[in-house]
């Protein structure tokens, strides 16, 4: 048997008024994720458990097949990880964006989504300026970069993720709580540093967002991860354009498949993403495939691009692999889900469970659903699970 998890990032909602009361996931054209709902199992995941952050780490942690509760240390070390960064024991990474302030106001969480090699300047320009044996910034991809602090600095700092922030007068989220002045201190002299940087110049002039300053939040140790072939006993890849499910593949001892033209946005190579999965199967017991873009779409608040997401996520990713799958003598398990609602009306990620379906060469039985919707799923016969048992599940069909 073969296992494919395909991870839909935010693509739970609400009902939008705006398109007849409907969610995205019910008003956009999806007929393979329905495929699988019609000729599968169906149910709810909650992927974030009570009184944890519903943060996009948490939640595919918890997909991947590890308990968040035990496992978690923070978002930046698995992003870390990705960038080929080595933690020691007491250091501390942070997720460390670019954003653009606008006087008092957080305009946008990722400024514009700069280019990876605009960014780049920007924050070694930083490191040039404020970086020492105990402060280092990396430059990552696009307007995600990482901040290290060494002997525990910043660990207990109380920090807010910029995307819950947007619109809002930033200077009332700086980070607080033991060192959050120490912290809001680097943000503030970054923002100094950028508000005059050519790049930033150059930006404002061709009426783009500039980068105007670094936002820190996310932070943690070094996690330490049993290994996924130890766990379940299966030979595992992952594929995604984002550092920290990566990371998170990385530290369980996933292989780390990259894709060219996988971007984490709406311009990412969809098909790309499946073709790659299909290959990687060869030699593969299971693969995870992870896009970002509908939860993109949710952030910016934007209906018409999420709902192009889902479309293009079920038609380039689902529909491209259910056809290999349908042409084959060979026996195969697909997982689909999203990790967690990023809703249009909030603009951020919730703890609401989210629908999942199963369709398998090997079911037997299938349940009365015949839509991959939040609704639909919550009347499947598998009712709500939590979500870092779904593996279990899949190996026991």
């Amino acid at each position: 048997m073969k296992y494919l998890v395909l991870i839909g990032d935010g693509m739970a909602d609400y009902p939008i008024g705006e398109i007849e009361g409907m969610t995205v996931l019910q008003y956009a054209r999806t007929p393979n994720m329905d495929y699988i709902a019609d000729n599968g199992i169906n149910g709810l995941s909650q992927t974030v458990p009570e009184g944890m952050a519903p943060g996009s780490d948490v939640a595919n942690m918890s997909i991947l097949g590890y308990d968040p509760e035990k496992y978690y240390s923070g978002r930046a070390p698995l992003e870390a990880a990705s960038m080929g960064i080595v933690l020691e024991k007491d250091d501390v990474a942070f997720r460390c964006n670019l954003v653009t302030l606008k006087d008092d106001i957080l305009e946008d969480y990722s400024a514009g989504h700069i280019s990876t090699e605009l960014a780049e300047k920007l924050i070694n320009s930083i490191d040039s300026d404020i970086g020492s044996e105990s402060i280092r910034f990396y430059a990552g991809m696009n307007y995600k970069h990482l901040l290290l602090l060494k002997d525990r600095k910043g660990i207990e700092a109380v920090c807010t993720p910029p995307h819950d922030i947007m619109g809002q007068e930033w200077e009332l989220y700086l980070p607080h709580g033991k060192d959050g002045e120490f912290l809001s201190k680097i943000i503030r002299r970054t923002h100094g540093i950028l508000s005059g940087h050519p790049v930033n110049i150059e930006r404002i002039k061709n009426r783009e967002k500039p980068a105007n300053s670094v936002w820190l939040w996310g932070q943690g140790y070094a996690p330490a991860f049993p290994k996924f072939k130890q766990l379940y006993g299966l030979n595992s890849a992952v594929i995604s354009a984002v550092d920290l499910v990566k990371g998170i593949g990385i530290y369980a001892g996933f292989d780390v498949i990259e894709v060219p033209g996988a971007t984490g946005y709406f311009d990412t190579d969809y098909r790309a993403k499946a073709e790659y999965a299909i290959k990687a199967l060869e030699d593969h017991d299971i693969v995870f495939v992870h896009v970002e873009a509908p939860d993109e779409a949710g952030h910016i608040g934007s209906i018409e691009e999420k709902i192009k997401a889902i479309e293009n996520f079920d038609q380039k990713v689902v529909g491209t692999i259910l056809s290999n799958i349908l042409a084959s003598d060979g026996e195969y398990t697909v997982l689909i889900t999203a990790d967690h609602p990023t809703p249009i009306s909030l603009r951020t990620h919730t703890t609401d469970p989210v629908p999942f379906a199963i369709y398998s060469t090997s079911l037997t039985e299938k349940d009365n659903v015949s839509a991959f919707d939040e609704d639909s799923a919550s009347n499947g016969s598998m009712r709500t699970v939590r979500a870092s048992n779904l593996i279990k599940i899949l190996l026991e069909l």
